[in-house]
């Protein structure tokens, strides 16, 4: 019995959601903000293969199906990156001390 090979991906990308969902809850808040360093490194990646993505194909037809599913990762991951970096720096900004008056 041969399983079909989009069948044995999905359920990879399934198990992968339930780890990755367990794996950053599990996380305790002083490790939050290197964990959101290591997602924007993540995400810089991302944006490198979307370039590529949204700049194949041949230049007569722009909107082909892999420029616009390029431009839209770029998107989610720029928004990503620079969400990533706000999150940090309030995070940061929790553990300074206050000044007294």
């Amino acid at each position: 019995m041969e399983i079909d090979p989009f069948i044995f991906r999905f359920s990879i990308f399934i198990l992968a959601i339930f780890v990755g969902y367990y794996v950053v809850w599990s996380v305790t808040p002083s490790l939050h903000t290197p964990l959101m360093s290591v997602t924007n490194a993540i995400s810089s990646v991302i944006i490198v293969g979307a370039i590529i993505a949204a700049l194949a194909g041949s230049s007569e037809n722009i909107f082909e199906m892999s420029n616009i599913f390029g431009f839209l990762a770029i998107v989610l991951a720029a928004v990503n990156i620079f969400g990533g970096f706000l999150v940090t720096q309030r995070m940061l900004q929790m553990y300074k001390k206050k000044k007294k008056k």
